[in-house]
């Protein structure tokens, strides 16, 4: 059991940490930026310690910080919350090699999982099902070329990342040259890796996503799916559970699914299988795993 810890985020996210952390005896330090000095998730840990200033990058994203923060503090462990640091594998990399727990996957795994081409081929490899698309990475000239192939509409997406960034619509093969150019511009602005890939766009289609968590003796479970299809610009709005087009074989399938993806890549912690679902045929594709 760990005896003090480091929650790495802010507001609402590092307070339901800290409340869990409380109600199993166990000490926190919260981190803050200086327009955050009198924020409640500052008041309410046992250890406050000031990160830098307003900007994110000198911050909160700054984990270098952190770890001497943690350092500082004697803590056991380091909770990443979600967004900023989560999906980092530098930064649970540099907790392992100050001696202190990162909450959440392996660095392997979060790298791994966050490049989309990798963990489509992991998935093939466990007979998760995949949306059709190219096997890797893509060049313009390359995409141009294998396009027909795959069929229009399809979508261009960015290795790398998430959040909808990189993601381009193609509905014809005028249209591909440049919108693989103009994705792959935005992957490297966003993500720092511009490397894209095709796949085939499905429509109509709900957004289905899997809770699953995982412990590192190769046991996973399924936890129930969420239904995330009202979105903006590829951005989830409204999440419902449990989603309401999804009858019970369909679901215990996808749970399968999930389950076999997580043991596929090596998971432990808690993560987000998603996928896309079909109503009309039943069937459901994978698309990524959120670490």
């Amino acid at each position: 059991m760990f005896k003090k810890l480091l929650v790495a985020n802010r507001g609402e996210i590092a307070l339901r940490i800290m409340r869990t952390c409380r109600e199993m005896g166990i000490r926190t330090v919260a981190v803050y930026s200086t327009v955050d000095r009198n924020m409640l998730h500052v008041r309410y840990a046992d250890e406050a310690y000031h990160i830098g200033e307003g900007p994110p990058l000198e911050s909160y994203l700054n984990y270098q910080k952190i770890i001497d923060v943690a350092k500082t503090a004697g803590v056991d462990a380091i909770h990443p919350g979600y967004g900023f640091l989560s999906e980092r594998s530098a930064f649970a990399e540099a907790c392992g090699a100050a001696g202190v727990t990162f909450v959440g996957p392996s660095p392997k795994a979060i790298t791994h999982l966050g490049d989309k081409v990798a963990a489509r081929r992991t998935m093939m490899s466990a007979s998760v099902p995949v949306v059709p698309g190219t096997e890797g990475r893509v060049e313009p000239d390359e995409a141009v070329r294998l396009a027909p192939g795959i069929g229009f509409p399809l979508m261009i997406k960015a290795a790398a990342g998430g959040g909808g960034k990189g993601i381009r619509l193609v509905r014809s093969e005028s249209e591909i040259e440049n919108a693989v150019r103009v994705a792959s511009s935005e992957a490297q602005s966003a993500f720092g890796d511009g490397g894209v890939f095709l796949e085939r766009y499905l429509s109509p289609v709900r957004h289905v996503e899997v809770q699953i968590i995982a412990d590192k003796h190769g046991n996973a479970v399924a936890l129930g799916e969420r239904e995330c299809s009202v979105q903006r610009r590829h951005q989830k709005l409204l999440e419902e559970s449990p989603s309401t087009v999804i009858d019970q074989p369909t679901r215990e399938r996808m749970m399968a699914a999930a389950v076999a993806a997580a043991k596929a890549s090596g998971y432990y912690n808690a993560g987000t299988v998603e996928f896309l679902y079909d109503p009309a045929s039943r069937e459901f594709f994978f698309l990524e795993v959120n670490t």
